[in-house]
């Protein structure tokens, strides 16, 4: 079955540049509020509860910011992104969040196999409200995400987007993530089969 189209051509590739530039200009700020932390610590100021809630937030919306520039910024073909790279993002994501990936796809991977596995992960992260694990493979062709978890949250009317049922029902923003995995899977030409029952997904494409 083919991947519904969400978006024209010209409407992702927007998204995809907007998606960019808004985490790009949100790095910097956020960045010279971590080093203004770090520096009033380093005047003498007392670490309490407040410092250590700035720090604790800061980090979060790092971690946050990190993984959407990658799901939703631009990939174009033949891009790259380090091994070691993607690595910390996840780290980041691990510590901030009840879902723990275990990360175990080729080091050579594209950034468009790599922009394809964070939307899955942000969908998957949609449907864990009581956390679990993730394992991400990738094979010489397909890559395969397994989620595992108690009392998974699936809501077959937005998941049923990511294959091609939906019957084009509105998406809420919180659940952009699936039309933009559909969309970026459909431009690659890839086929998302999608295996679930209470506790466990599966993602292959």
């Amino acid at each position: 079955m083919e991947i519904e189209p969400t978006l024209t051509e010209k409407t992702a590739d927007l998204t995809a540049l907007l998606g960019s530039r808004i985490c790009h200009d949100l790095i910097s700020p956020l960045g010279a509020i971590s080093n203004g932390v770090e520096l009033l610590l380093m005047s003498g100021a007392l670490p309490g509860p407040e410092i250590a809630l700035i720090s604790e937030s800061i980090a979060a919306a790092n971690a946050r910011i990190r993984i959407f520039r990658v799901a939703f910024g631009a990939a174009a073909a033949g891009q790259s992104i380090a091994q070691s790279e993607v690595l910390s993002i996840l780290q980041d994501m691990n510590r901030g969040g009840r879902m723990r990936i275990d990360w175990q796809a080729s080091a050579s991977a594209s950034r468009r196999d790599i922009k394809l596995a964070f939307l899955s992960l942000l969908c998957l992260e949609s449907a864990m409200p009581r956390g679990g694990s993730v394992t991400v493979c990738s094979g010489e062709q397909d890559w395969t995400i397994q989620a595992h978890g108690a009392r998974l949250k699936i809501d077959w009317q937005i998941w049923n987007r990511i294959t091609g049922r939906s019957a084009g029902q509105p998406l809420a923003a919180t659940h952009v993530q699936f039309a933009l995995f559909a969309d970026e899977a459909r431009r690659q030409g890839r086929m998302i089969r999608l295996a679930a029952d209470e506790n466990k997904i599966e993602l292959t494409f």
